[in-house]
Formats: structure tokens, sequence, C-alpha cells
């Protein structure tokens, strides 16, 4: 539980401890007013003071003195030594820019098309499981966050709000990622149900098998507080997990998800859906090209937030190399690690036609509920558009490959004009 003096804020900062305060329509871009009810004066021992929030990251810390440690821990964990967990921020860091100068840059346009579909910037929100065990009104905040941003909300299967419940929130652009079931008349009635409630797309995630192993989780015998539910599984005895000598959650993995799932198992989804699909998962030149051949509408480069398999690269490694494979011929995105409008922008450049993000949407959901959302997406959106005309651009489409300088790079000569 958070010291007194933060429990105290005024509902403008929405801090209070759980259950949260509603959060307000316009984000207060503030995570504490330094006020103490004894009238100010020096922090009790132990107690942490935090200030305007500046950028997205600084949401976390909010979110662990806010959150059990069970719930934080499985938000915030990857895998096994968390090697790749931390290599997906620090492999941006090795990126640098090539800036160029004397260029207009008063009027700076960044929406583009996914998939068809208009949205304001190139800055998405992926899918994370669990939403109501950050804040009660879960997956509902990010959905209303989403919409107002004008960008796409996707929702996890595993999400504590349904389908239906989360299209009740209003209009808007959502994608639904899939897990494929060991019973895929269950598959096929989840996927028949996103469409009719007006989702666009499937995200299908393709690496996870099996649940990466996940020591935090071990320790804290993970498992889905009491009141909450699997809710797209209601009702089908699949909405439950049960406790377990290690991760319920994996226990849960072990006994439902489809080991056998295949390339062919593309072409089965697209028999029984007309929602284009994204595969999701992909770090490799060799399965990019064979997403394109399997009729894939595109690729999402992602590691699942560096929580499934340890030592993989970095996404922001790995994006070239799927984009040099997938030869233009279906965009790919990119998930992972991002942090920063300059990471969008190095993305960008380096082939990905918009990113996801999810850890910095549940940090700032515990922290902040629709609020934090709505100023990561906001915050994000500024730092981006501030990066373009820093380095010259007006548009999506100014951004190439000579705006970035990677750690090859650096062993070639520079380019000519």
């Amino acid at each position: 539980m958070l010291p007194a003096p933060l429990r105290s804020l005024s509902p403008s900062c929405s801090l209070a401890s759980p259950p949260l305060l509603a959060a307000s329509p316009d984000p207060p871009h503030c995570a504490s007013l330094l006020s103490r009810e004894s009238g100010g004066g020096a922090p009790a021992s132990g107690e942490v003071i935090m200030g305007e929030i500046t950028n997205i990251m600084e949401y976390q810390a909010i979110a662990k003195q806010k959150l059990p440690k069970m719930a934080y821990d499985y938000y915030a964990s990857g895998a096994e030594d968390e090697w790749t967990l931390k290599e997906n921020r620090e492999a941006f860091s090795r990126i640098l820019f090539r800036p160029r100068i004397l260029i207009d840059v008063s009027k700076i346009d960044i929406t583009t098309s996914v998939l068809g579909f208009k949205i304001s910037m190139p800055i998405m929100i992926a899918p994370t499981a669990f939403q109501k065990m950050a804040h009660p009104d879960g997956e509902y905040a990010t959905a209303r966050a989403a919409s107002a941003a004008g960008t796409i909300m996707t929702l996890s299967s595993w999400a504590t709000s349904s389908v239906e419940e989360v299209a009740s929130t209003g209009p808007g652009i959502r994608f639904f990622q899939l897990y494929v079931y060991k019973d895929r008349k269950v598959v096929e009635q989840l996927v028949r149900r996103a469409e009719k409630a007006g989702f666009k797309a499937i995200a299908l995630t393709v690496d996870t098998p099996r649940l990466g192993r996940r020591e935090a989780d071990i320790k804290n015998r993970f498992v889905l507080p009491p009141h909450l539910t699997l809710k797209n599984f209601e009702g089908l005895d699949l909405g439950k997990m049960d406790q377990a000598n290690d991760s319920g959650l994996a226990s849960y993995v072990a006994g439902q998800i489809d080991r056998t799932l295949s390339w062919k198992d593309v072409k089965w989804l697209q028999s029984i859906t007309s929602m284009p699909i994204l595969v999701k998962g992909v770090v490799t030149a060799e399965d990019a090209r064979l997403a394109v051949h399997s009729g894939a509408a595109g690729i999402i480069v992602s590691n699942h937030g560096a929580r499934q398999l340890d030592y993989v690269p970095a996404t922001i490694s790995a994006l070239e190399e799927v984009v040099t494979a997938a030869q233009g011929r279906i965009p790919v995105y990119l998930d992972g690690g991002v942090r920063r409008g300059t990471d969008v922008f190095k993305a960008l450049a380096l082939g990905a036609a918009g990113i996801f993000i999810g850890r910095p949407v549940v940090m700032a959901l515990a922290a902040e509920g629709e609020a934090g959302v709505r100023s990561v997406l906001r915050m994000l959106r500024e730092e981006f558009e501030l990066t373009m005309a820093l380095s010259g651009c007006t548009t999506l489409a100014d951004i190439s490959r000579t705006h970035i300088l990677t750690q090859g790079d650096r062993r070639r000569p520079t380019p000519r004009l």
C-alpha cells in the first residue's frame, strides 16, 4: 500500500490505492502533487515522492507501489535470465540519428493507415492480458483511451473483459489477439464473436506452443485473482486457472493451448473469418517469407515482450532482417521495448509500418486508469512528432534508412547524397 501522503492526493491525480479512483477524462500528466497531509516537510523514511510525469517509463515505479507483488511481477518480468527483456530496451540505445537540417517542419503529418484503416499515428496498443488486475476498469479504460487517441487497441484472448464488453465502450478500431486452443470449435466460436463485435483483424500469436519460463510467476505461484476470469471463455469451463505448484498460467497453457499449431493453420483461420490475419511473433527472415507465402496480411516482429525464449534478439535488432525478407509484399510492424518517440522513429526508419506498445499501457493503467493510458499515448505522440521535426521529416514517408546509424553501419562508409 502507498504511504498516506500519496493516498491522500486529489482525485485529479487518480492515485488512490486499490480500488483505484475513476480516471478523469483528460490525463492530469501527474503522479503526485508532492503534498503531505502534514502540509509539507521532508518525506518519511522509505517514502517515495514523485513529481510530474515527464516520460512514460516513470509510470512503472508508480505501478510497482500500487500493485500487489504477484500482479506487478506478472506484468514486469521476462523469461529466465531476462537478458532479452533488457536487450529490448538497450538495442534501441545503440541506434543513433543522422538528422537533416534547414527543412521546413512547420507542419507535420503523422497519420497513417493500417490494413486500410486510417489512424492518427503509427503508435498502437499491443495485447496485454488480465488488465483488470491492474485497474478495475481494465480493458474498458484501454479501449476508451485508444479510441480517444484515434489509434488501434488489440484485445488479448486472455482479457478480463469480453469482446462484446469492449465493443460496448463505443466506436474504435480494434484488433483481436488469438491463442489457438486444442478445442478448435472454441477458437472458431471466439473468432466469430470477435468479428460480430466489430473487431477488424486477428493478431495470431505464433510464439507460444508452451509458456516461457517466467521465474517470478513460479516464485509467486501466479494465479488470476479469484474475482477475475478469462471473460472470453466464460461458460466454456475454460475461464478459470487453478493454483499450481509453480505458475497457474503455465499449467493452464499446458492444458489448453494447441502445440500442433503450424503454418497450415493460418489457412484454416482464413477459412473461418474474413478478418485479415497478422502473424505475431516473427523474428527471422525464414519465417517472414513463410508468413508471406501463407497469405498473412501482415507481420508483427515480436518476442512476446521477452517472456518466451530468452536470448533471442531484441525486436528492433530483428526488424530489418524481417522487413527485407517481406520485400514490401506485406506490412511489418514491431512491438517490444518501445518507450520513447525516438524509438518509434528508429523502428520506422528500419522499415516498420508502425509499432505496438504493451507494458507502458498496463503500467499507466495501474497508476492512473484511463487517464494514464491517454497520457502514455499523448506523450509518445508528442515525442515522435518532435523527433520528426528535429530529423527534418514532415511525413512518415520522409523517414528513411539514411536518418539512422546502426552499429553495423558504423563499419561501412557514410552514404552519399
